[in-house]
């Protein structure tokens, strides 16, 4: 498991504003019986008008963090099959 995996903020060109901004990986949890959770990519610009939506013309998408979002799963279901032994 490389360190990137482990990086919880990420540099990226934003070009809806032009500048560089730091992205990171969030959840946003449901307080519905299910407990879901759904994941987004949320940016240090605050003041932005697609902050927190990851929608057109929003260029931030989860696909930024394939990578953390696979060794994840990876890890769940080595911890689900541990369970099992």
């Amino acid at each position: 498991m490389g360190s990137s995996m482990r990086t919880k903020n990420k540099n990226f060109f934003c070009t809806t504003i032009s500048e560089k901004v730091k992205i990171a990986l969030k959840t946003k949890i449901s307080l519905s019986r299910t407990f879901d959770s759904e994941k987004y990519i949320q940016c240090n610009q605050f003041d932005c008008q697609y902050v927190d939506e990851n929608v057109p013309p929003c260029p931030l998408s989860l696909d930024l963090f394939a990578d953390v979002l696979k060794d994840r799963e990876e890890r769940r279901k080595a911890r689900k099959d541990e369970e099992y032994y």
